[in-house]
C-alpha cells in the first residue's frame, strides 16, 4: 500500500497531495465550542464567554441575536482573533469591529440593534417577565458583517436572560383603585419596598420591578396611564394625587412589606410624580427617592386635572431630518413662577437624581442643576446624590438594555403615535446604565433601613 502511495506521489498527482495535506491539518482538530457562564442568569449579570478549539490567530465573528415578543430580530456582532492556543475570551480580548469595538465583555448584549429588514422605531422591552429572553450566540469563521443566515456557524450556545430570579412571587394587584403588579423576593419578609413608576408612555411596565425584587426589594409596578385596567376617570391627575397616595399606602400596608421602609422610583414623568408625592402628600413618608431623566416642572397647572398636550407647543418642538420630535425645549428655559415648579426644597428624604447629558427628550440635566441649587440654598444639599452621564440619553434602563436613540411613542394626551428622539450614544449610554444600576441598588440598600438591607438573590437555575 505504501509503495502504491509512493508511486502516486512520485507521478505528480497534485490532487492527492492536496487532500493528504488537508487530512494532516484537520485530522486531529476538535470542533470549536462556545463556553458561557452562566448560561441562565439575571438580566443584570455579566456573562463570561469564550470560544475554544480554534486555530491559533484565527479570525472569527461572534454574533448574538434574539427574537423579541414583538416578533422582531435584534442582533449584535464583534470581530475577534484567537490567541496562540486557539482561544477567544470575550472578557479579555478586544473586538476589532462590529456593532461595538474594544474590550467590552457585554458588547454582544448592549450593542444589539434591530436586524436589517425589521420594522423601524421599536424598543426592546420585556412584556412577560416570567419567561426569559433567549439569546443565541454563534461563532463564524472570518470577519463578516452580514449574510450570517447564509453561513454555517462553527458553534452556537443559547443564553437565558431572566428578570425574575427563582422564587420571586408575582401578584397582579387590583386593590381599591390601585392597579399594578407586585413582586416579592423569596421568603416570608417583611421586605423593604419600592414603588416603581415609568413615564408618559403609559401601560404597565414590569421588568424593572421584577429585577428589583430579584435583588431583594418588594416592588410595586404601578399602572397610572394608558392601561386598560385603569378607568379613564383615574387617568386624570387629581391635584391631590389621591390615586398615588392610595398606591403608596397599599404597598406600605402589605404584610410582606416592612412598614415605613418604602422608596419611590420614577423615570421621566415618574420622576416628577415621585417629587410631587414626596412634597405634596403629607401622610406618606418615603425613605428615599430615585429620580431618573425627568424634571421638577409641575405637570399640573393650578386647577387643571389633565396632562399638558404637547401638540399645543409646536413652536418649541424641534424636528430631526428624519421626522423625530425633540421635546426638551417645551418646558425649558424653566418658568420663573415658582407655582409652576415642584417645591423640591420641601423634600425631607435622601434623593438620587440620574440624568444623561445628551437627553433630547426632556431637560433633565438642566433640572438636576436647578434642583442642586435649590437644595443647597435650603440647607439640604446633604440629602442629594446626583449622577450625570456624558453622551447618555433619556432612556436610562437596567444594565445591558440595548440603546435606542429614537423610537415610536404613544402620546396619550393627543391619542396618537409619533417618533421621538431620546438622545445618547450607544457605548456611553451603556456605561451609564451599568454604573447607575449598581449605584441605585447601593442607595436603596443604604436608606431602606440597615436591618432590612437587600441581599442579592443568585439566579442559579
Amino acid at each position: 500500500m505504501m509503495c502504491f502511495i509512493g508511486r502516486l506521489l512520485s507521478s505528480g498527482c497534485g490532487h492527492f497531495k492536496k487532500n493528504l495535506g488537508a487530512m494532516k491539518r484537520y485530522n486531529h482538530r476538535v470542533a470549536p465550542i462556545i463556553r458561557a457562564e452562566p448560561t441562565r442568569g439575571l438580566i443584570d449579570e455579566q456573562v463570561q464567554l469564550e470560544v475554544v478549539h480554534l486555530a491559533p490567530s484565527q479570525r472569527v465573528t461572534l454574533q448574538s441575536k434574539l427574537l423579541s415578543e414583538d416578533a422582531d430580530w435584534w442582533e449584535a456582532y464583534g470581530h475577534y482573533a484567537s490567541d496562540s492556543e486557539g482561544i477567544v475570551r470575550v472578557t479579555r480580548d478586544k473586538s476589532h469591529g462590529g456593532t461595538y469595538m474594544g474590550h467590552e465583555p457585554m458588547g454582544l448584549i448592549w450593542s444589539m440593534k434591530l436586524a436589517p429588514g425589521s420594522r423601524p422605531g421599536k424598543r426592546l422591552r420585556k412584556k412577560d417577565v416570567t419567561i426569559p429572553y433567549l439569546v443565541i450566540v454563534s461563532v463564524y469563521d472570518g470577519w463578516i458583517s452580514n449574510t450570517f443566515d447564509k453561513r454555517a456557524a462553527l458553534a452556537s450556545v443559547v443564553l437565558e436572560r431572566f428578570y425574575m430570579a427563582p422564587g420571586i412571587t408575582r401578584l397582579e394587584l387590583k386593590e381599591g383603585r390601585t392597579i399594578g403588579t407586585m413582586f416579592f423576593p423569596p421568603g416570608p419578609g417583611p421586605f423593604p419596598a419600592v414603588l416603581d413608576m415609568w413615564g408618559g408612555g403609559g401601560g404597565l411596565v414590569e421588568y424593572r420591578a421584577a429585577l428589583l425584587a430579584s435583588r431583594g426589594f418588594a416592588t410595586l409596578a404601578l399602572a397610572y396611564l394608558g392601561h386598560k385596567g385603569v378607568p379613564p376617570s383615574l387617568q386624570s391627575f387629581d391635584p391631590k394625587l389621591y390615586y398615588f397616595e392610595e398606591a403608596f399606602k397599599t404597598l406600605n400596608n402589605h404584610p410582606k412589606v416592612s412598614n415605613g421602609n418604602i422608596a419611590i422610583l420614577g423615570l421621566s414623568l415618574g420622576f416628577t410624580l415621585a417629587l410631587m408625592m414626596a412634597v405634596e402628600l403629607p401622610d406618606i413618608h418615603p425613605k428615599c427617592l430615585v429620580c431618573i431623566s425627568g424634571s421638577h416642572y409641575h405637570i399640573l397647572r393650578q386647577g387643571e386635572t389633565d396632562l399638558p398636550n404637547f401638540q399645543f407647543h409646536s413652536d418649541k418642538v424641534k424636528m430631526t431630518e428624519d421626522g423625530s420630535m425633540i421635546w426638551r425645549n417645551i418646558i425649558f428655559p424653566f418658568p420663573d413662577d415658582p407655582k409652576l415648579m415642584v417645591q423640591v426644597d420641601k423634600v425631607q428624604c435622601p434623593m438620587m437624581l440620574i440624568c444623561g447629558q445628551d437627553d433630547q427628550n426632556w431637560p433633565a440635566p438642566e433640572s438636576a442643576i436647578e434642583i442642586q441649587k435649590i437644595m443647597k440654598a435650603a440647607g439640604k444639599e446633604h440629602l442629594l446624590t446626583s449622577l450625570s452621564y456624558p453622551q447618555a440619553g433619556h432612556l436610562i434602563e437596567p444594565p445591558y438594555s440595548p440603546h435606542v436613540r429614537e423610537s415610536k411613542f404613544k402620546m396619550h394626551s393627543a391619542n396618537k403615535t409619533v417618533n421621538v428622539l431620546w438622545g445618547g450614544e450607544a457605548k456611553p449610554h451603556a456605561d451609564a446604565q451599568e454604573d447607575s444600576w449598581k449605584r441605585v441598588l447601593a442607595f436603596l440598600g443604604k436608606h431602606l433601613v440597615p436591618q432590612h438591607s437587600a441581599t442579592i438573590v443568585q439566579a442559579k437555575l
